[in-house]
């Protein structure tokens, strides 16, 4: 690559990367960082060892790692210099959009390395689609709106977006959601990345904020960071994308590193799903019957769409709403089995109408590939669905929008191929990896048969510096007095972490009429980054979240309090259930270990440097 940029070290003809390497670590760890004011740690010397040997001999490694450990300054350090030694970049798959900001925020890790090592990072972000913005559902929405903030966004739209004649030269990435943190999440819905467009036909695609935005990450030299989301889809997608002659969502990496890698496998069953909204089959043979097609395929289509809409009306009758989960429950049914069944074989016999029309050259190639593709991904979706026992499926609504989920149950088969066989470097990171010291349960769950692991604790003194309280409550007004009670207590400085958003919009609705001598803030009603810094500036406020048991890092008087307001047990969904039903023993391997680790990063949301000092309180039914 060029203009590639240089080992922080120099290597003489003579000697060896990785020993020049460790030589170069323990300066950094034993002579610079405690020079800059970084405080030398034990345990980031042990992981440092043990980090060499998995970059050394491409191993995958779990790194289990107390907070406090820093170990993220190790991973990182390991991460440039072997990107720039292999001229690839490495890439940092995060859980979250939060751990992400922690990262790359102005005097975050690697903010900080820059500046102690005088290192410039080429360190760049790949993000979902749903994290840009979408001109077909901006451009004419600015027409007719009021909202002075979406107006805000459409006149902040580069010129050349607008302009056909201006060079691509002059093309530049824009549209993050980031870059609008003014916005609540129910506003971005109506500007954000619609899975209902059609992108790869859409007029804006060639300068479409997520176009732009790909083609500058994939230049990264040293870092990308994404989502495990994200790298998940990169993963699912790439021999698809190759075939239909596009780029991999991610460039070759020279190794990846998982943070907060005990969340992978839940990405990894969210990658691999089949979703199915309820218009797009009607899109797409409405597209269909819009060519020149004989009659009987247009009386098949017409017949397919028929059945669809009752099959559909079925499913959305039966479902079961379950609390804590925007997974509606898909009981069982005979007839909707049945109208399954129906509705596969009618769709193979219109693939085979589509190959005979095709061949009459009376249809337009490029539709007759998106209409090829959709309907085999729709059939595939549907095999799955009609075995017993190989997915599951839930329906989600949206609004006025449904969507029918298929997913496999088992992810591992497909992970230890497409993922692990690669001979590169895989690094799982986290202070909660194993089920006391035992690797095996992640592992298994990850189809990953060989590695090294390690496990080293937080070196803070937690019992001089943090206290545990547990409360009991018999319902939910006694509770929320409860912690209203705590927040006044406190004057704010408070986290309070729900179970879900339904229980957080439920204290949202109790504790609006009540007067609060400190500032409630809500996940949603802002960017998640800009409103975790609205919370870390404004020492006077609590923040009421859902989504943050990990990742969110908030050093100092900000954060002095944290309020579990219930038990994080998993919900009650499909996904679930089916861990339950193939569990020997469900409490013990799924709902108790899954409620601990979420229970532990919650509290770790607490003790963030050797300064810290607080309490939590743990809200449990009596």
């Amino acid at each position: 690559m060029a203009g590639m940029k240089s080992i922080p070290f120099t290597v003489a003809k003579n000697e060896q990367f990785f020993d020049r390497l460790g030589d170069y670590i323990g300066d950094v760890f034993y002579d610079v960082l405690p020079e800059q004011g970084f405080e030398l740690r034990d345990e980031q010397i042990y992981m440092a060892f043990q980090l060499e040997q998995a970059f050394k001999h491409k191993k995958t490694i779990f790194a289990e790692a107390g907070v406090g450990t820093g170990k993220t300054i190790v991973y990182l350090l390991y991460a440039i210099c072997y990107a720039r030694y292999m001229r690839k970049p490495v890439i940092i798959s995060c859980a979250d959009e939060t751990l992400i900001e922690q990262l790359v925020k102005e005097g975050g890790d690697i903010d900080k390395l820059e500046k102690a090592l005088d290192l410039e990072v080429d360190v760049r972000l790949a993000k979902a689609r749903e994290n840009y913005l979408c001109m077909k559902k901006l451009d004419p929405l600015s027409e007719y709106t009021e909202d002075e903030e979406i107006l805000d966004v459409h006149d902040s739209v580069p010129d050349f977006v607008f302009d056909q004649g201006i060079s691509m030269q002059s093309f530049y990435p824009y549209g993050d959601r980031k870059d609008y943190p003014w916005l609540s999440d129910k506003q971005w819905e109506q500007i954000g990345w619609d899975p209902l467009k059609q992108c790869a036909t859409c007029d804006f695609r060639h300068r479409s904020a997520q176009t732009l935005h790909r083609d500058y990450y994939r230049h990264a030299q040293d870092i990308i960071i994404c989502s495990h989301d994200f790298y998940m889809e990169h993963v699912w997608t790439k021999e698809s994308r190759i075939r239909e002659g596009q780029l991999p969502l991610l460039p070759e990496a020279s190794a990846v590193v998982f943070d907060e890698g005990h969340l992978l496998e839940f990405s990894a069953q969210k990658g691999l799903t089949y979703r199915f909204n309820y218009q797009n089959i009607t899109n797409v043979l409405t597209g269909y019957q819009g060519q020149d097609v004989r009659e009987e395929s247009l009386q098949l289509a017409e017949d397919i769409m028929a059945l669809h809409d009752e099959w559909f009306d079925l499913i959305t009758e039966i479902a079961i709403r379950v609390e804590g989960s925007n997974r509606l429950e898909i009981p069982r049914n005979p007839k909707m089995i049945e109208m399954a069944g129906r509705l596969e074989k009618m769709v193979q016999e219109l693939l085979e109408q589509l190959v005979f029309d095709a061949e009459l050259f009376t249809m337009d190639a490029y539709h007759t590939k998106i209409i090829e593709e959709y309907l085999e991904f729709f059939t595939y979706g549907l095999s799955i669905f009609l075995k017993d026992d190989e997915g599951v499926y839930w329906l989600e609504e949206d609004g006025d929008e449904s969507s029918l989920v298929i997913m496999p149950r088992l992810v591992e088969d497909v992970l230890r191929e497409e993922v692990f066989q690669k001979n590169i470097p895989f690094i799982f990171s986290s202070a909660t990896l194993s089920q006391n010291g035992d690797f095996s349960y992640i592992a298994r769950s990850l189809g990953v048969d060989s590695y090294e692991s390690f496990s080293v604790e937080s070196p803070f003194e937690y019992e001089k510096v943090r206290t545990i309280k547990e409360h009991s409550y018999t319902d939910e007004t006694e509770k929320f007095e409860g912690i209203a009670q705590q927040l006044q207590d406190n004057e704010g400085h408070s986290l309070v972490l729900f179970r879900s958003e339904e229980e957080m919009q439920t204290f949202r609705k109790w504790a609006e009429p009540k007067k609060w001598s400190f500032d409630l803030l809500f996940e949603g009603d802002k960017e998640i980054s800009e409103l975790v810094r609205t919370f870390q500036l404004n020492l006077s406020s609590a923040l009421c979240a859902y989504h943050l048991w990990e990742g969110l890092d908030v050093p100092g008087e900000s954060l002095a309090q944290v309020i579990i307001a219930s038990l994080p047990y998993p919900p009650d969904d499909p996904v679930f259930k089916a861990k339950r039903k193939h569990a020997k023993n469900p409490y013990e391997e799924i709902d108790l270990p899954y409620m601990q680790l979420r229970l532990k990063q919650g509290i770790g949301r607490l003790i963030r440097t050797e300064h810290d000092k607080g309490i939590v309180h743990i809200w449990k039914q009596a």
